[in-house]
């Protein structure tokens, strides 16, 4: 793995903590899996993490947040969507998270699970392929050039 920017480490720390009490699987995606899949960190403003209804329900209110509906744009839409603030870089926790794909609505829902390590703390993505098809399907020029980040 390539070294991690110190806020982006102290991040993921924060978020690997918060997800302790996770029941169901859950998963980081977007510029965060990116930097832990080892293609370079590239620029990572926020981390992104897929989970469960039911743990959303346990998790955010410990955080302080609300679980509550998301927001729909054209592109995206969430069942539960909430911001965390706390650590250096923004947490966006996202349940029953979709995609608009050729005007149908797709779930984000990733099948592979990989374990990553910082020390005592082990953080989840999709498997390298699965989050490069991922970030393919979101379409957006960023996702692109970091799906692209892993081939």
């Amino acid at each position: 793995m390539h070294p991690l920017a110190p806020p982006l480490e102290r991040s993921l720390r924060a978020v690997a903590g918060a997800m302790g009490d996770a029941r169901d699987p859950w998963w980081i995606i977007g510029s965060g899996a990116v930097a832990l899949l080892s293609a370079g960190s590239g620029t990572v403003a926020d981390l992104d993490i897929l989970l469960s209804p039911d743990d959303a329900a346990r998790i955010l209110p410990a955080l302080g947040l609300n679980a509550a509906p998301g927001g729909v744009d054209s592109r995206f839409r969430s069942g539960i969507y909430a911001r965390w603030d706390a650590p250096e870089l923004p947490v966006e926790f996202m349940a029953d998270f979709a995609l608009n794909h050729d005007g149908q609505w797709q779930d984000v829902a990733p099948t592979s699970r990989i374990a990553h390590h910082l020390g005592d703390t082990v953080l989840y993505t999709p498997s390298r392929e699965e989050m490069r098809a991922i970030l393919q399907r979101f379409g957006r020029p960023k996702d692109l050039r970091r799906a692209e980040m892993l081939r």
